[in-house]
């Protein structure tokens, strides 16, 4: 088949690499447009722009898809079927009714569980143990289009998000390569949702990644896991009279401990350890603003951190 391949982000890269490398025909890329990046500011392709550009591929780039220059252009390019892995911008209705069968999304959960925008963060939030990633044609309502297949994947108990969606992204290019090939063949049906299930998946804010140490550490782990690497979980302490953000890592659940106060700071030699409303938790690596990544240990005898100590949140 034809295709043009709608994708932005690295996470979106191996699947471009699978269908590059597959035998179907890739004529076309589209992705966001160039965003302003680094300390310059200049603006930059996004991952799968530049991976396009090495493929030489052609890229469009509209500001948005029901801009009628874009839907010539891609009419222009005689897609089959557009496959999509975090594309980034709502399709019309116009420019679904363009692709003879349909924008095939690859979507990172298990549907009808987690649609929306933060599948694999919401996952590790909640504590589920299983997720995975599902193929469906793209329609009209978020997510809700008829399924072609899906895959599972376990969550570790120490997984992030970056670590999940990376395992995810790279154990489903060949899901949606697969899809592509059913659909070519004839081989593949597309089946309805089931209407019990579903849970919505909005995207995670800076507010959201507010650590509240009044949970319980289970609680702030998975908080923590589900903010990383984006938006980062934070709290706030007090530095010679200044509130500043503090960014946290990934943390230990020292269920052995003494509890501590919510919030309240146990500092040892090589380790330190924060109250929540169950055992304490102890800290992986932070970032100070305006300071490098470090051990929270090292961080603690830098700024001169002792116990008694309290963040905020």
């Amino acid at each position: 088949m034809r295709v043009v391949f709608a994708g932005t982000p690295e996470v979106a890269v191996p699947s471009l690499n699978a269908i590059a490398e597959s035998s179907h025909e890739l004529v076309g890329v589209v992705t966001r447009p160039d965003a302003p990046a680094g300390r310059g500011r200049r603006l930059v392709a996004s991952p799968v722009g530049l991976r396009a550009e090495e493929l030489g591929v052609p890229v469009l780039k509209p500001e948005h898809p029901r801009d009628p220059e874009f839907q010539a252009a891609l009419s222009a390019l005689r897609p089959d079927a557009c496959p999509v892995v975090a594309y980034g911008a709502l399709l019309p209705q116009s420019a679904l009714d363009l692709v003879p069968h349909g924008w095939i999304n690859l979507h990172f959960s298990v549907l009808p569980a987690w649609r929306g925008a933060a599948p694999v963060q919401h996952s590790v939030w909640a504590g589920d143990e299983v997720t995975g990633a599902t193929t469906f044609r793209i329609v009209k309502a978020l997510d809700a289009g008829p399924t072609f297949g899906v895959m599972t994947e376990r969550i570790r108990p120490t997984d992030t998000s970056g670590d999940l969606l990376g395992r995810l992204a790279e154990g489903s290019a060949g899901l949606l390569v697969a899809t592509l090939d059913g659909l070519e063949d004839g081989s593949l049906e597309a089946r309805e949702q089931p209407e019990e299930g579903v849970s919505i998946a909005g995207k995670i804010t800076v507010e959201d990644a507010q650590v509240d140490w009044h949970e319980p550490a289970v609680a702030v782990d998975r908080r923590i896991r589900a903010c990383t690497p984006a938006p980062g979980a934070w709290s706030t302490q007090v530095v010679d009279g200044e509130t500043q953000r503090i960014k946290l890592g990934p943390v230990t659940v020292e269920a052995d401990r003494d509890p501590l106060a919510p919030g309240e700071l146990e500092v040892a030699k090589n380790a330190v350890y924060v109250g929540t409303a169950t055992s304490p938790v102890r800290l992986g690596d932070v970032k100070a603003f305006g300071k490098k990544q470090m051990p929270a240990a090292d961080w603690a005898r830098g700024v001169r951190v002792a116990s008694g100590a309290r963040f905020g949140g």
